[in-house]
């Protein structure tokens, strides 16, 4: 049973941000400071990737842990309650997921999947790894 009443609940889901989290923020940052250019949130490719760039067809998702369901991490918990609900919308997210890489990579897009427990534990790895991906031969 959910502690909260519908529009408490209501308050707190509206908060959430789907596009500039402190964690994309955060990511773009580092790449600036590494050189890097760089569009925001395009919305004419598949599942609006958060960073694209361009001249190295690639893009990156920066997907939250629990949002995305992140394997064995301890930020993808199971709400307690609703526990039918959540599930469809986590399973429905995973599979959007799935169809918005391939739909990017038959396109010839390189995808970069970053997940937010990563970049909170070590920011500087994670652009590094980014850069090495770019630097890359397709």
């Amino acid at each position: 049973m959910d502690t909260l009443t519908k529009e408490q609940r209501s308050w707190n889901m509206s908060r959430i941000r789907g596009r500039d989290t402190a964690i994309e923020v955060r990511l773009r940052s580092a790449l600036h400071r590494l050189g890097f250019r760089f569009r925001k949130n395009v919305r004419g490719l598949p599942g609006t990737p958060d960073i694209v760039l361009p001249k190295y067809r690639t893009v990156v998702f920066v997907h939250g842990c629990f949002w995305h369901r992140h394997a064995n991490c301890k930020r993808a918990t199971m709400p307690k309650s609703r526990v039918a609900f959540w599930r469809k919308k986590f399973e429905r997210n995973i599979v959007n997921d799935r169809q918005h890489l391939r739909d990017l990579r038959k396109a010839g897009w390189r995808v970069v999947t970053v997940w937010e427990c990563q970049i909170l534990k070590n920011l500087d790895t994670v652009a590094e790894r980014i850069r090495k991906r770019l630097s890359e031969r397709v």
